[in-house]
Order: C-alpha cells, then sequence, then structure tokens
C-alpha cells in the first residue's frame, strides 16, 4: 500500500495550498516582501506613480538612464521611461543579445474613474466633477466608498502641477452617492450592469457657496478658488489634466491569519512590483533580462504608451545598437524571435462564493501558488495567445527545479465569459510567451484580493526565469 501510495503521490498533479509545506526561514522572507508590497501599492495609485516610485527603485538600485550610455557590456543595468506611464530596465547578459533575452512584461494602470476634460460643474449647490470610468468596473462598486482624486495638470507653459487630495489623514476624501433603499425601487429592479449609468458617476466635491452673491453658480466657484489657492491652477487648466479618481484607502492585510492582502489595484501592479524586485536581484546574466512595465492594457493597450505602440521595439533597438558594433535591424528581428516572455498579468482566482462561473479542475486557487494561463480570451480562445506546450515545459522545469510553487488555471468556464493580457501583442512580435501571475479574488473591484504566497513565489518565479532560462 505504501509504494501505491508513492506512486500515485509521482504519478497524480495535486493542486492545494502550499503554506504549510513551507520552511519558517522562507516563511519569514515571504511575509516581509510582502509588507514591503502592501506599502508600495498603498502609495502608488496610478500609472505615473508607479513608474515615479519604480525609477526612484531602479537608481538606488543602480540603474541609470539608458541615455546615459554610450555602449553597453554584461553587468550593465538601464532603464528608460515612455512618457511618464511606463518603465523598461534591463540587466545586459553575457550571451550575444541576438540568442534572445528574458522578457518579463506587467502593466501598470488599473480600473479607475477618469476626471472628463471639462468636469467641473453645479447642481442644486452640489459641485461635482464629471467622469469617465477606465476599464472593466462593476460601476455600483464605487458608490458610497470614500475616494480620493490623483493627478497631473499640465500648464502651457509646460509645468505639471501633481495633485493629491484625500490620501492624508487630515485630507477630506470624496464620493459618488447612491439612493437610499427607500426610494430605490426602482433602480432594484434593473440589471446590475444599468443600475448605476455611466453619466451618474459624478463626484461629490463640495456645498460651500462664496460669500459674492453676484457670483453665478458660487459652489462651483468656491471650489476653483480652493484648487488655485492650493495648487496654482484656473479650470481652463483642468482641460489639459490627466486626474483620476481612485479609492481613498491602502491595502490591507486580510484574514485573522494574515496570509492574503486586499487592496486597489492589484490587476496589475502585483505582477508589476514582482517583477521589478525580480529583475533588481539579477547581477550578470546568461541572457539580457529585461523588465516591460506599460499602460493602458485595461482599455486594448492602444495608444503611444500601451503595448501595441511600437516604443518597445525602439528602445530594444536602442539597446541593441549600443551591444552591436555593425548593428542592423536584422540584429532586433533575431533577438526578439529567440527570446520568451512571461506576460506578468494577474489570473482568476476560484471563489467559493461564485462556483458556477469556473470549473474546479482547472482554476486556480489562493496560495497554492503563482499561476500558468496557458491560453486567454474567451468563447473558443477568442483574442487569446495560446503558449505552445513546448513553452509550458519550458517554464514547468525552470520552477521545478527551483521550488517555485506553482499551478495552472483558466478564466473560468467555458462561455461564462473571458479576457486578454498584453501577451497576445509580445507574441505578434514573433517572441513565445506564457502568462504568467497572481490569482485574484474580487478581480477590478476598488478592493481586490491576493495570496501572500502566491505573491512571493511570482517574484521569485520571474527571479529564477530571469536566472535560468
Amino acid at each position: 500500500m505504501a509504494k501505491e501510495n508513492q506512486n500515485a503521490q509521482t504519478l497524480c498533479y495535486e493542486n492545494k495550498n502550499r503554506f504549510a509545506e513551507l520552511e519558517e526561514k522562507e516563511r519569514k522572507k515571504l511575509f516581509e516582501f510582502c509588507e514591503d508590497y502592501r506599502k508600495f501599492i498603498s502609495n502608488a495609485k496610478t500609472e505615473r506613480e508607479f513608474c515615479d516610485d519604480a525609477c526612484r527603485v531602479l537608481e538606488s538600485n543602480g540603474f541609470v538612464p539608458l541615455e546615459d550610455k554610450a555602449k553597453l557590456k554584461a553587468g550593465d543595468k538601464i532603464y528608460t521611461v515612455n512618457r511618464g506611464k511606463g518603465v523598461i530596465a534591463a540587466v545586459i547578459g553575457t550571451e550575444e543579445i541576438e540568442n534572445g533575452i528574458n522578457l518579463v512584461g506587467a502593466h501598470i494602470d488599473s480600473p479607475r474613474l477618469d476626471l472628463k476634460p471639462n468636469p467641473l460643474f453645479e447642481e442644486q449647490s452640489m459641485a461635482y466633477f464629471k467622469t469617465h470610468y477606465y476599464g472593466g468596473i462593476k460601476k455600483y462598486q464605487w458608490t458610497a466608498i470614500p475616494l480620493a482624486i490623483h493627478g497631473i495638470a499640465a500648464l502651457q507653459d509646460g509645468t505639471q502641477i501633481k495633485i493629491i487630495i484625500g490620501e492624508e489623514e487630515n485630507d477630506p476624501v470624496f464620493c459618488v452617492t447612491d439612493l437610499l433603499p427607500h426610494l430605490a425601487q426602482d433602480q432594484m429592479t434593473k440589471k446590475m450592469s444599468e443600475a448605476i449609468p455611466g453619466e451618474s458617476l459624478n463626484v461629490l466635491l463640495g456645498n460651500l457657496c462664496c460669500d459674492d452673491p453676484d457670483v453665478k453658480e458660487g459652489v462651483k466657484y468656491n471650489i476653483l478658488k480652493l484648487l488655485n489657492e492650493k495648487y496654482d491652477i484656473q479650470e481652463e487648466d483642468l482641460l489639459s489634466s490627466e486626474i483620476e479618481v481612485v479609492p481613498a484607502f491602502g491595502a490591507r492585510d486580510l484574514g485573522f491569519d494574515r496570509t492574503m492582502i486586499a487592496g486597489y489595484g492589484q490587476d496589475d501592479r502585483v505582477c508589476a512590483y514582482t517583477a521589478l524586485r525580480a529583475v533588481l536581484d539579477v547581477k550578470k546574466p546568461a541572457k539580457t533580462a529585461v523588465c516591460l512595465l506599460v499602460d493602458k492594457e485595461e482599455v486594448g493597450s492602444m495608444g503611444a504608451t500601451g503595448m501595441q505602440s511600437r516604443h518597445f521595439e525602439n528602445v530594444m533597438a536602442r539597446i541593441c545598437a549600443k551591444i552591436v558594433k555593425n548593428y542592423s535591424d536584422l540584429v532586433l528581428r533575431e533577438m526578439l524571435c529567440n527570446s520568451t516572455c512571461l506576460s506578468a498579468d494577474v489570473g482568476a482566482a476560484l471563489d467559493p462564493n461564485y462556483p458556477e462561473v469556473t470549473e474546479k479542475k482547472n482554476s486556480a486557487m489562493i496560495n497554492c501558488g503563482i499561476m500558468l494561463t496557458k491560453y486567454t480570451g474567451s468563447r473558443g480562445k477568442g483574442g487569446a495567445s495560446d503558449a505552445s506546450a513546448e513553452v509550458v515545459a519550458k517554464i514547468r522545469k525552470i520552477f521545478n527545479e527551483h521550488q517555485v510553487e506553482w499551478q495552472i488555471g483558466e478564466l473560468g468556464k467555458v462561455d461564462a465569459g473571458g479576457g486578454g493580457t498584453i501577451a497576445q501583442f509580445v507574441a505578434n512580435l514573433d517572441m513565445d510567451v506564457i502568462d504568467a501571475g497572481v490569482p485574484l479574488l474580487s478581480m477590478h473591484s476598488p478592493f481586490e484580493v491576493a495570496g501572500k504566497l502566491d505573491i512571493y513565489m511570482t517574484y521569485k518565479g520571474y527571479r529564477e526565469f530571469y536566472l535560468n532560462n
């Protein structure tokens, strides 16, 4: 019987919670790592803020701007910024760049409320900001919660005014109001997707009217006066601003046992942070290690800061040209097709409260390790990047040989829905790619949930991929 049991353990694959298998030393490292992560994402709530904080971390660990280097050699650590909303960091390897790179690519934008171009208005002596929601949200989740305002106003002279209101203990917060149950009879009969219209996501700002009775819209004027006193901006400056409304609370430990973290923006800053920390551990790799942090994934990876732009290719061409003596475009093309990418994005964790949308045998679970997702897409794998068996086997081997706890899963039942990542756009560059990241509960909500073991194993998985592929 003992022999058969041993054979069964060898032959069968089982997905299970891995906390009990951790040694005390590694468990301590895990909790320390996750505390650093919790603090980081509590402060970096927008793509610009994440980009700024990432650059500070990179510079403190010896990375220098790519523009400062005329030539590159093995061991050099460089980074470059894309319009304040994306970062590419690299550690140059000892192998020829044409042999390919090890790329970990994540996105640093998250679902939120964006201010409309002309946002400020007054109605019935109440001042509001009009918003246009960004990414896939459940609109009702954004009502009746404390909100903060983050962003920049770009002035005509080129000055950027940074705005953050709602994060300090003595700051005011803001909110989108909701109907009281007593008057919500009609609202409660609507579909959840229709109960809160997008045009009703107006952020309440204030109610105090200015002293001058001749001023029209005195409450709006008073808000503008307060903004002008604090930030020296006028209403027209809001037309050239990028201001986001996000939850006004930080990430917190979740559960009596503190084995999870709940907070805003973990899709996909949990993978961005772990990728960033992993590349810091790389000294002089065989293959060049690249950490790619992009914007706009939540709206299709469009635009100059999204994965569909040519920015990544352009930066890699510049890197190749600083390494290869007789550079040509063929060097870049050979490098891309010989490279492997971990598309560092979150996945859907099995939620026992909603078992009907997942297929248990092919679902990731909290604290069972980094999640590999062979394909994404929806309804017949539409829009998917489907990793080959060879790629899955290669990553499996790295993780198993270096004690990285991992699991595999898909995004819900067939025909239940679906989604995508930057993987398909990386694959369009003729590069092998597979999704690998942290499974989440309550994804795209203002309070997403991640397992600490999964966070740590994702960092460890990216690091071992950089060092051993």
